[in-house]
């Protein structure tokens, strides 16, 4: 497995841990803070993951 399919596989598991983090705490009723810092962290991430591929596209990595 390549260091850039590694790198992209991470950021789709972390953005859905974020976002099963994110429903959980709006479930709960944790802080609305927590529920925001984890629901804005699932939106970017795959912003990031787009960025990534289009910046390593010509890259072997």
């Amino acid at each position: 497995m390549s260091l850039k399919i590694f790198h992209i596989c991470f950021i789709i598991l972390s953005t859905l841990l974020c976002a099963g983090v994110a429903w959980w705490c709006s479930v709960n009723g944790v802080a609305k803070t927590c529920t925001w810092i984890f629901a804005s962290a699932a939106a970017l991430l795959p912003v990031y993951g787009a960025w990534f591929l289009w910046k390593t596209r010509k890259l072997i990595l």
